[in-house]
């Protein structure tokens, strides 16, 4: 979180509405390994990051609601006596959504002011969606005294993504972005959403990211095939979800699936795995296994799950030539979107220099690289 972004929604608001608001910080997440398995009920190892969507909000006695986006220079003016969905991709929707679920909970929104901008970047797959959910039933919480807990306003989050956003999501967004703890990350297990805190000592490492700029017109409809094959699997060995399949198991109906499908349900119980020796590796401070496990995790993506691109594929193979980086791989849903690298300190520089001359000789287009630190979740700025 910068102060700078802090001030400008603060001036904007004082400037605007001429009374102090009450001002929440809500992070955007990393994942640092585990994808695909959140809708198999299996683990995630996200964390929450030091880039997010600054809100502030007041009362006001006025007949309607003003909402304003700094980040689109747009703005609305709302009856939330009658709310209705805006249309299909509109940012309101993630507000409205929001006022939407905590009256279907009976309690009464009162009129208010709200103005929110983040610092995301857009498209980076560091989830500004579940952001800006949290940023908004947090500071509605606090204004109206709700009571509501962590976990109420993380499943009214959830909620407000599928019934106004039209996004099916699962948990991993809104949580990690809800219970995020500074230099940690957080196991989540996607069957009791509960999680356990793993304090990460980087020592001379670090994160960074790297946004191939690109997002390929198939992610959606192969999230959902995917999720369908994983349920189909599940449904022919009897079983609540992958989560429940030893890999034994998979071998025994081997012959009854087809061996793209036989792939991807060994990609998800491997990675599911590997999760937990993710954890186990940080237990140990032992950052050489943990990067081996993201290199692994990314074959997985691209030769079993097939939810890669040539562009991700690059930047992972790039990142494994160079004897600085410990371990890489594409972070979300697939088809675009971010790398996740694990780095030396002081190569930062150096990586991202190179790296983005190669990216843009090879594919015409430049990538972004992004430095994060492991933040506290959705919280008061005091």
């Amino acid at each position: 979180m910068t102060s700078q972004l802090v001030n400008e929604v603060k001036t904007f608001f004082l400037d605007t509405f001429k009374v102090k608001p009450l001002l929440v910080f809500s992070p955007g997440r990393i994942n640092i390994i585990g994808e695909h398995t959140d809708y198999n009920e299996g683990f995630v190892f996200p964390a929450a990051v030091n880039k997010g969507i600054v809100a502030a909000v007041q009362k006001t006695k006025n007949k309607t609601t003003n909402i304003f986006a700094l980040d689109l220079e747009s703005s609305i003016d709302v009856d939330i006596t009658n709310i209705q969905p805006a249309k299909k991709g509109s940012w309101e929707n993630y507000v409205l959504g929001i006022v939407a679920e905590i009256k279907k909970r009976g309690k009464k929104v009162e009129n208010f002011n709200l103005v929110f901008k983040g610092n995301i970047p857009s498209g980076a797959g560091i989830s500004s969606s579940a952001a800006i959910e949290n940023a908004v039933v947090f500071a509605l919480n606090e204004l109206f005294n709700f009571n509501f807990t962590k976990e109420e306003m993380i499943l009214i989050s959830q909620k407000a993504e599928h019934n106004y956003v039209g996004v099916n999501c699962g948990i991993m967004d809104q949580y990690s972005s809800m219970f995020g703890i500074e230099d940690h990350a957080l196991l989540l297990d996607c069957r009791t959403i509960t999680s356990k805190a793993y304090k990460i000592d980087f020592k001379s490492y670090q994160f960074i990211l790297v946004n191939t700029n690109v997002k390929h017109s198939l992610s959606d409809s192969a999230y959902n095939e995917r999720r369908a094959t994983c349920e189909a699997v599940s449904k022919l060995l009897s079983v609540k979800a992958l989560r429940d399949v030893t890999i034994d198991q998979l071998e025994s109906v081997k012959n009854k699936i087809h061996k793209e499908n036989y792939e991807k349900a060994l990609y998800v119980i491997k990675e599911i795995e590997r999760t937990k020796q993710a954890c186990l590796a940080i237990e140990d401070n032992d950052l050489g296994t943990l990067g081996n496990l993201l290199f692994k995790s990314h074959e997985g993506l691209s030769k079993r799950y097939k939810v890669s691109c040539n562009e991700l594929d690059f930047l992972v193979e790039f990142a494994k030539a160079n004897p600085y980086v410990l371990g890489a791989r594409m972070m979300g849903g697939g088809f675009g979107g971010c790398t996740i690298n694990l780095i030396a300190k002081d190569e930062v520089k150096n990586f991202t220099k190179k790296v983005s001359k190669a990216y843009l000789e090879v594919f015409g287009k430049s990538c972004s690289v992004y430095n994060i630190k492991l933040s506290q979740g959705t919280h008061l700025i005091e």
